[in-house]
């Protein structure tokens, strides 16, 4: 990834990171202000519905104020004491509930039995637990003729034959429906939807009753049964989807909230509470749901995401622009400087990057032009002065190694010219000592000029596969067997071969790594004239195969490692410094690297490091 590229990238990640943050905030903010609304206008609803409830208890109960107040109510309460026949009153109570405009009405005596029922004259005789009840008014869940549970507000008064007498002579239990009628009645916000979900009477013939109080609930035991759930227009079409709510509210008898998707779109979700509504006997008898639409929230969130997505792709394509400005200043410049400094680094010196205007970009390519005229001007006086300094060196060390041999040829010659004046048969014999002098140094300056040669003209590496045991095993028949010196038992130089068993394939020329182990050889059998232990070695390191040649002899300094391997530098008192040199020149032709690891008095480990077969370079 270029300069231009993580420009781009950074620039348009942070302007996405900005619009997102900034979008996540602003959508927070909204569902909490919408979710602070719709607790408000709950809590208002759930006012006004108590104001409303206590206004239709109020009615209900000033309903059978009136009718227990009236001559007739009394006059029957009178005879009913005086004859205890119920029969002629069978139907007062559907009377009574008509002329008071009530939906139920029930007269009970006073052991507890029904009179006269309204709503249900059928239940003549079967007791009523209502009239006993410690509350005025109150909620019950009535039972009806045709098999169906009415939730209605009740409220009840006794009714005495005389004003003198203790006793209640009966009890009138009157109410009124508390279905959609009254829930139509209810004042509403836009959004809003309110139902009720009322339970049956868990025994036919038996009834509770239920008011709104806060005490500790019991559970309810009935199953949840959608049809239940009505609203202001009747059933509701997706009650099922209350469920949770409305069950978490009749066993905990504490208001339930949460979010109901009503289809799988957001915007019919609503924002619903479950108020629970509870009997005297403390279980929960219906539930009062208010639903708020979410689709205002939804709404107002999806146009705060439009306006996100539109200012982040702005802020993208603004990026864009920039970045390209920016490649276009800066950058570029530096993808040229970056192409120019790899050129220079590859060799060519005449390599320039242009230069424009005066920013910090263009003294940077001015410095690297100078830079770079300046390196070239070095390099031609570095070149220059190695030419100077090798001819010199190797005259040097040519003249040194041509010096030793021409010593004893000049004594050798001089020596035949006085003994031209000897006897025939001495001078036969000095002739003799002589030529074999002149024969063994001309020899020795033909070494010397085949050594120089050599170095001069190193021959290419003949490729081939090669295995690294096979190398070492050959120069370690080669070597072992001279590595004792007759005579000197204390000479000896102990030979050990460290080799791997898995094959080490390398493509070489298995002449010159020959020539070059052998010469790391003798040079550890010369550093141990003393004796000691050579150890010849080889493994495998990962994609490469390290031969090591180790010696225990005296070691060297660090600045003798650094310097070992300068063409005509030795440590030995004979020898060009040439060995080493042409050492490194065989493992440099084979792709490969050579070190040496060395302290005074530990010895010397020079290790070679080559290719496997198929990586090195041809």
């Amino acid at each position: 990834m270029n300069l231009r590229q993580k420009l781009l990238l950074l620039l348009s990640l942070t302007v996405a990171a900005v619009v997102a943050a900034v979008a996540w905030t602003v959508l927070v903010r909204i569902r909490q202000v919408f979710e602070q609304r719709d607790q408000e206008e709950t809590a208002l609803f759930v006012s006004q519905f108590q104001r409303e409830f206590q206004h239709r208890s109020a009615e209900v109960a000033a309903a059978v104020d009136r009718i227990a107040a009236g001559e007739r109510v009394r006059s029957m309460a009178f005879e009913f004491v005086q004859s205890g026949d119920a029969a002629p009153y069978l139907t007062e109570a559907q009377t009574l509930a008509q002329e008071a405009q009530l939906d139920f009405l029930e007269i009970v005596g006073p052991d507890g039995n029904v009179v006269s029922s309204a709503q249900w004259p059928a239940r003549f005789g079967y007791p009523e637990p209502a009239a006993t009840a410690t509350r005025t008014t109150f909620l019950k869940s009535e039972d009806l003729p045709d098999g169906t549970t009415a939730l209605g507000l009740f409220a009840v008064r006794a009714v005495n034959r005389t004003e003198s007498a203790t006793e209640p002579a009966v009890h009138l239990i009157g109410g009124k429906r508390l279905d959609q009628t009254f829930l139509a009645d209810l004042p509403v916000a836009p959004g809003m939807q309110i139902c009720l979900y009322s339970d049956a009477s868990p025994n036919p013939g038996q009834n509770s009753s239920a008011s709104l109080t806060t005490a500790p609930p019991t559970s309810s035991t009935a199953a949840f049964d959608p049809k239940r759930l009505v609203g202001t227009g009747g059933a509701v079409v997706d009650a099922a989807r209350y469920q949770s709510l409305i069950e978490a509210a009749r066993e905990t008898g504490q208001p339930s909230s949460g979010i109901l998707y009503l289809t799988g779109r957001r915007e019919d979700s609503v924002s619903a509470t479950a108020i629970p509504l509870k009997s005297e006997t403390e279980g929960v008898l219906a539930v009062l749901t208010v639903a708020i639409s979410r689709s205002g929230m939804v709404a107002a969130q999806q146009h705060i995401r439009s306006i996100a997505y539109g200012v982040a792709a702005g802020g993208i394509l603004l990026a864009i622009l920039a970045s390209l400005w920016i490649a276009a200043r800066v950058s570029r410049p530096i993808e040229q400087l970056a192409l120019a400094a790899e050129q220079v680094a590859a060799g060519n010196w005449e390599t320039r990057v242009p230069e424009r205007g005066h920013d910090e970009v263009s003294v940077l390519a001015r410095s690297f032009n100078h830079m770079t005229g300046q390196l070239a001007s070095q390099r031609d006086r570095l070149v220059q002065s190695e030419r100077v300094a090798a001819w010199r060196e190797l005259a040097r060390r040519l003249a040194h190694e041509l010096k030793n041999p021409l010593f004893p040829l000049q004594l050798t010659v001089e020596n035949l010219v006085r003994a031209r004046e000897l006897p025939a048969a001495e001078f036969d014999e000095v002739f003799r000592e002589s030529t074999q002098t002149l024969g063994m140094e001309i020899a020795n300056l033909k070494t010397i000029i085949a050594r120089f040669s050599d170095f001069s003209r190193m021959p290419k590496p003949q490729l081939e596969r090669i295995d690294a045991r096979d190398l070492v095993e050959r120069v370690r028949s080669l070597y072992e067997g001279s590595a004792s010196v007759a005579g000197q038992e204390e000479a000896n130089i102990r030979f050990e071969v460290e080799v791997s068993s898995e094959p080490m394939p390398l493509s070489a020329d298995s002449e010159l790594l020959h020539r070059a182990l052998s010469n790391l050889v003798l040079n550890a059998m010369d550093a141990m004239p003393k004796g000691g232990t050579l150890t010849l070695s080889a493994k495998p390191h990962g994609d490469q195969v390290e031969l090591r040649v180790a010696d225990t002899g005296e070691g060297l300094t660090p600045e003798e490692c650094e310097r070992l391997f300068t063409p005509y530098y030795t440590t030995k008192q004979h020898g060009t410094g040439l060995g080493l040199a042409i050492v490194q020149s065989v493992v440099a032709d084979h792709a490969g690297a050579i070190a040496v690891q060395s302290r005074p008095g530990g010895g010397a480990i020079f290790v070679i490091t080559l290719p496997k077969a198929g990586e090195a370079a041809s």
